[in-house]
């Protein structure tokens, strides 16, 4: 690994002018009595900093938090390890940069309704694994789960809208065209499905079982286009992360997608 030099922001750069914002932002909420983090340090209230910035949108310190504690709430990440601060920001930043893709060719087309949230948020509550101990699907259970992990009902139904806007971006997006042949269903069924039962197993016909193959093939595919396009967002996008002890991850195809 070579070494990593200081990074020095320039007093005419983006990230300089986002830094004056911040500040000036933050001395507004002091102003204004918010206080975001009261406790001194050696005579200074420490408010936030930036980690990074994408294509002059600061990314703070305070983001990578959140996204850590909202972390809870996906349940894709089963099996996946500690979530560190640095795939924090790998996934804050791939999802900032659909968001702002989003925004450039149509945000009220990816909008999902209010309904759908809530029932995206009703699956939460009765089907997540870190939830079911506490019976979340109970009013005191949830509240009990939220307060647990340092969320609100407010801050989730955000959250989830966030997600499925994405979802709905990228379903709009990539899906449509994609056709999947009856041969590659075959195929998949031969050389993929059938070999996964043991000897003496009953096996399903391939008519009974082509619509959820052409599903599986399906989204194979939208998930090898969307990865291509987020790669092309950050290799076009001005992506520059100011703080070296985050040393993020290239890994963009788990972002803002989960396993809704």
């Amino acid at each position: 690994m070579s070494e990593r030099r200081p990074i020095r922001l320039k007093r005419n750069s983006a990230p300089w002018r986002a830094w004056l914002m911040l500040l000036s932002l933050s001395a507004a909420s002091a102003v204004l009595g918010v206080a975001q983090n009261p406790a001194p340090t050696n005579g200074f209230v420490v408010l936030d900093r930036v980690i990074a910035v994408v294509n002059r949108h600061a990314i703070l310190a305070t983001d990578i938090d959140d996204e850590m504690r909202l972390a809870v709430l996906d349940p894709g990440r089963a099996g996946l390890g500690v979530l560190t601060r640095a795939r924090a920001l790998d996934q804050v930043i791939s999802r900032t940069l659909i968001q702002q893709q989003i925004h450039q060719e149509d945000a009220e087309a990816a909008q999902p309704p209010q309904a759908e949230v809530d029932a995206r948020t009703a699956e939460i509550r009765k089907e997540l694994p870190a939830c079911v101990h506490l019976n979340c699907a109970t009013d005191a259970g949830w509240k009990a789960f939220l307060a647990a992990n340092g969320l609100t009902p407010e801050r989730v139904d955000s959250y989830l809208r966030y997600r499925l806007q994405i979802l709905r971006f990228i379903e709009d997006r990539f899906r449509q065209g994609i056709h999947i042949s009856p041969e590659e269903i075959a195929t998949y069924y031969h050389d993929t499905l059938i070999p996964q039962y043991a000897a003496g197993e009953t096996i399903p016909p391939l008519g009974k079982v082509s619509p959820r193959i052409e599903e599986i093939l399906l989204q194979q595919k939208v998930n090898v286009l969307f990865g291509d396009w987020l790669k092309s967002l950050r290799e076009q996008g001005d992506v520059e992360v100011l703080d070296p002890s985050y040393e993020a991850p290239n890994n963009p195809d788990n972002a803002g997608r989960g396993n809704e």
